[in-house]
C-alpha cells in the first residue's frame, strides 16, 4: 500500500484528503508537528507528498528543498497560491506537480495515481531510516542532520544501518562483525571497536553525542 503524507496546516482540508484517499486505497497521514515536518516524512517513509506553501513556522519552499537533501520522494504542491509565479517556484525547488485550491477531490486522487504509476512501476522505493532527526538514506548511503551532511565510509553505514534498522533494540557485536565482514577487509573485535569509536567521534562533531550507546556485555543500541 502507497504511503501519503500531507502536509496541510488546515485541519479540515487536511482531513477531508486523507479520507478520501484511504476510500482509494491509499495510506495516508496528516502531518502535526509542522516544526519537525521532515522527522514525520522520514517517519512515515511516504512514497509521495502533498504540500501546501503557506505553513507555520516554516513555509512549503522550505520543506520540499529540505526533503530534496534526503529523498527524490514525489511532491506535490497544493496551495491556493496558484499563480504562475508561485507555480514555477514550486516546480524550481524540486516539485513534481502542482494543484490549486480551491480543487476536486478525485482529480486530486487522479494526479496522485499517475505520479505513483509513473514513479514506481519501474523504479524500486527508496527506503529512509531516521533517529534524532539524523536520516540514512539506504538508496545512497548517505546521512544528513539539520541540512549538514555527514561522509560516511563503507563500515560507518553499515553499522549505521544495522543499528537505525534495529531502533531500540540492543545489536549484538556478532552481528555487526558480521556486516563488516561483508566488506574487503578482516574484522576482528578490535577492529569493530576502531570503527565505532571512529563513528561515535564523527557523528559528536556533527551534533550527535551520545547517538549510539553502549550496553556492555551484549552491544550497542540506538534509542
Amino acid at each position: 500500500m502507497y504511503r501519503i503524507l500531507i502536509v496541510e496546516d488546515d485541519a479540515t482540508i487536511a482531513e477531508a484528503i486523507r479520507k478520501h484517499i484511504q476510500s482509494w486505497g491509499l495510506e495516508a497521514r496528516c502531518v502535526e508537528d509542522f516544526r519537525n515536518v521532515l522527522a514525520e516524512f522520514a517517519e512515515l517513509d511516504p512514497q509521495l507528498v502533498l504540500l501546501d506553501i503557506a505553513l507555520p513556522f516554516y513555509n512549503g519552499y522550505h520543506w520540499c528543498g529540505e526533503i530534496r537533501k534526503v529523498s527524490q520522494v514525489p511532491i506535490m504542491f497544493i496551495s491556493s497560491a496558484g499563480d504562475n509565479m508561485n507555480i514555477v517556484m514550486a516546480m524550481n525547488m524540486g516539485g513534481d506537480d502542482f494543484i490549486a485550491k480551491p480543487f476536486d477531490l478525485n482529480v486530486l486522487t487522479a494526479k496522485i495515481q499517475a505520479i505513483l504509476r509513473r514513479t514506481y512501476h519501474f523504479a524500486g522505493q527508496v527506503k529512509i531510516l531516521e533517529h534524532r532527526g539524523a536520516l540514512l538514506n539506504t538508496a545512497d548511503a548517505s546521512l544528513t542532520y539539520q541540512g549538514q551532511h555527514i561522509e560516511l565510509t563503507k563500515n560507518d553505514y553499515r553499522i549505521l544501518q544495522a543499528l537505525m534498522e534495529n531502533k531500540g533494540r540492543v545489536v549484538s557485536r556478532d552481528t555487526l562483525m558480521q556486516r563488516l565482514w561483508e566488506t574487503d577487509s578482516f574484522v576482528d573485535e578490535n577492529t569493530l571497536t576502531v570503527n565505532m569509536t571512529r563513528l561515535r567521534k564523527k557523528l559528536e562533531a556533527a551534533g550527535l553525542k551520545d547517538f549510539i550507546l553502549t550496553k556492555k556485555g551484549l552491544g550497542y543500541l540506538v534509542e
